[in-house]
């Protein structure tokens, strides 16, 4: 299987990832010298509809929206839950038939099966941060995530976009961030269409633009993030998603394999006979 794979693949990853960070009781929110909430640090979360927290013995253990909390059973019962779940981006009627085109037959079509990367707000939440009062550094852990996105700047100095950001396109977009109150607010343009909002066939125009929202609240950091496309019937937000600090000073990054493809050519369509 690929490094990115199935969702199956990437919770076990995950597993791995989440057994060394300790998850660190609530308390009061750091702050940097400037004021502001610092969000400096390791940040993980579950995702996926998967849910963390601890054992008897005060192990991480993973909560899998599967039968019997089993891991075998988690893609299955997973590609349902999510298929049932009511927040879903609403799109135009004249995008309906495509849609649905590449939720049954356009899996080796999702950008994040074919070794590209999963782009905002699909990639969730940054994995670490580091701040500085001009900036914040966004680096994202490729084993838990969705391909290959390593990291992202996010200017806070008060700038704004810049009209070459605006007409260009990429798999990330350009961001810029300013704070109200706590909140840390994140605005993105200048996306490609070829990126996926999730894998059963969201996919986007080049005229999105995405708005996160990032606090913290003592050692627990709150994302959501908001899309604006001119495909959608209404602007859509993600379900939120709150990561733990990982409090262990000697955490790191496994970091970065090459992404092989090799399981596209595999891929049976039960729709054709062979």
């Amino acid at each position: 299987m690929t490094r990115e794979s199935f969702p199956a693949h990437r919770t076990m990853i995950l597993l791995l990832s989440l057994t060394a960070p300790s998850m660190a009781m609530t308390q009061e929110t750091p702050r940097t010298v400037d004021g502001q909430p610092d969000f400096t640090g390791f940040w993980f979360s579950a995702g996926a509809g998967v849910t963390a927290g601890t054992d008897a013995e005060g192990n991480i253990a993973l909560n899998l929206p599967s039968r019997d909390n089993d891991i075998a059973n988690f893609e299955k019962d997973f590609a349902v839950l999510q298929r049932a779940h009511v927040n879903k981006p609403l799109y135009k009627p004249e995008y309906w038939e495509t849609i649905q085109d590449l939720d049954w037959n356009g899996l080796t079509d999702d950008p994040v099966f074919n070794c590209r990367p999963g782009s905002v707000p699909r990639i969730g939440p940054p994995h670490k941060i580091v701040q500085t009062p001009t900036e914040l550094v966004f680096l994202y852990d490729l084993r838990v995530n969705y391909g290959p996105v390593a990291y992202r700047i996010i200017p806070t100095d008060g700038r704004e976009h810049h009209p070459l950001q605006i007409a260009d396109t990429s798999w990330l977009g350009y961001s810029i961030g300013y704070w109200e109150g706590d909140t840390l607010v994140i605005e993105s343009v200048g996306f490609n269409d070829e990126s996926w909002l999730g894998w059963t066939g969201y996919i986007h125009s080049w005229d999105m633009t995405v708005t996160e929202r990032i606090r913290r609240e003592g050692n627990t950091l709150h994302w959501e993030a908001t899309v604006d496309d001119t495909m959608l019937l209404e602007p859509w937000t993600t379900d939120p998603i709150e990561s733990r600090l990982n409090s262990d000073p000697e955490a790191f990054f496994f970091g970065d394999t090459p992404c092989d493809e090799r399981d596209a050519e595999h891929i049976v369509d039960p729709n054709v006979r062979g």
